[in-house]
């Protein structure tokens, strides 16, 4: 029995449209996250690698879709392949196969690199565009995610001893986030 097509699509945003990635494949089932790709650690493509099995070819619209940097998608590649999975990039017209071949390795390191150099420039570009506005005035950093009453509700709940993990769970904000509110 043949295996399945898997498809594995990340978007940084909810805001983000993320059809376009592996528009016109036949896929048996996909896997989308709609988080940052900073991480490995992602809901989607832990079940990806749950669910992935011998003989199953999963595609990835790029290699900067499944890790941002080199070491994350030799990772993921090599424990796809470990277990008989064929990995298929698309864009970059890529296949790993799991041979560990000479050609293969250098192919994904080199790739991996590339992307890996290309988001590096792009947040360099970006935090300059910023560096710019800022000297303009005209840049004003991202909208306070909660507002005064909540913070205030927030910093009297953390001084009331309740536990920060779960306030910023409550307040739908991360912990380096309610640390900052804190701060203020």
């Amino acid at each position: 029995m043949p295996g399945k097509n898997i498809g594995y699509i990340r978007v940084s945003t909810t805001a983000q449209n993320h059809e376009r990635q592996l528009e016109g494949l036949n896929l048996d089932k996909t896997f989308i996250d709609k988080v940052s790709g900073k991480s490995i650690e992602r809901p989607e493509l832990t079940n990806l690698l749950e669910y992935a099995r011998d003989g199953d070819t999963v595609f990835i619209h790029s290699m900067d879709r499944l890790a941002r940097n080199l070491d994350d998608l030799r990772k993921i590649v090599i424990q796809l392949t470990s277990n008989d999975v064929i990995v298929k990039f698309v864009k970059e017209g890529l296949t790993f196969i799991g041979d560990d071949s000479a050609l293969s390795n250098l192919l994904l390191s080199v790739m991996g690199a590339f992307a890996e150099f290309e988001r590096a420039l792009i947040k360099e570009r970006q935090l300059e565009r910023i560096a710019i506005a800022k000297k303009k005035g005209a840049y004003k950093g991202r909208k306070p995610t909660l507002d005064k009453n909540k913070v205030l509700e927030l910093k009297e709940r953390a001084c009331n001893g309740e536990k920060k993990t779960h306030l910023a769970k409550e307040f739908g904000i991360s912990r380096e986030t309610l640390y900052q509110y804190l701060r203020q």
